[in-house]
């Protein structure tokens, strides 16, 4: 099994890497710091499964996970996550990830978690399968959910880079955009939202799992 490891952190990244490499019908193939190196890495190098953190800046681990799963269909990403949100578990699945698993308990889990997606199964942190499980038990769409505002893939990126405290000259730099597309797409944001500060904004892409701000 060949195995990219995503993580802002580099001691993580360590870890993983020492933890996996004692298995040895695993091979870590590459390393990357953020979303956005994630997601060129894994066109460039195809791994099987792709280890991605959900909170990076500039590009989140579940908005690489959807370019991911975009680019290459058959890779199997397991999200990394400190949080049992059932809304970012949601999120992470429906972007196409096949596994998600607890920072809290990486360590003793990640292999059963490489174990299931290698068998084509998903694979959640047990501690957060009763929270998924009440979500999805309780679950008729909610009326935010029915009639909320829907937001594109690039305007989900200018949130989140937005709500990290970008400018509009570095959103527009890291996106190659022009600054004025990029304040355009903002002000679009805003007016979907009904939103019109830059805290609420923030508040808003905190709720939706775009961002944790722990990087």
């Amino acid at each position: 099994m060949r195995i990219l490891i995503v993580d802002d952190h580099g001691i993580l990244r360590e870890g993983l890497k020492s933890l996996i490499e004692q298995q040895s019908e695993m091979e870590v193939i590459g390393e990357a710091k953020d979303g956005n190196m994630a997601v060129q890495l894994t066109k460039d190098l195809s791994p099987d499964v792709v280890i991605m953190d959900v909170s990076m800046p500039d590009l989140n681990g579940i908005e690489a996970t959807k370019y991911i799963i975009h680019q290459k269909p058959d890779v199997k990403v397991i999200i990394l996550s400190m949080h049992m949100d059932s809304n970012i578990v949601k999120e992470s699945l429906k972007a196409g990830a096949s596994g998600y698993v607890l920072k809290s308990n990486l360590f003793d889990e990640l292999l059963s978690a490489l174990k299931a997606v290698e068998a084509n199964e998903y694979y959640l942190s047990p501690r957060i399968t009763g929270v998924v499980v009440e979500n999805y038990k309780t679950a008729q769409v909610s009326a935010s959910e029915k009639n909320g505002p829907k937001l594109t893939t690039r305007e989900r990126q200018i949130l989140q880079l937005t709500a990290e405290g970008k400018t509009i000259k570095e959103i527009a730099r890291l996106l190659h955009i022009s600054p004025k597309t990029a304040d355009a797409n903002r002000r679009r944001i805003m007016s979907k939202l009904d939103i019109f500060t830059i805290a609420e904004l923030t508040k808003y892409a905190l709720r939706e799992g775009l961002t944790s701000l722990e990087f």
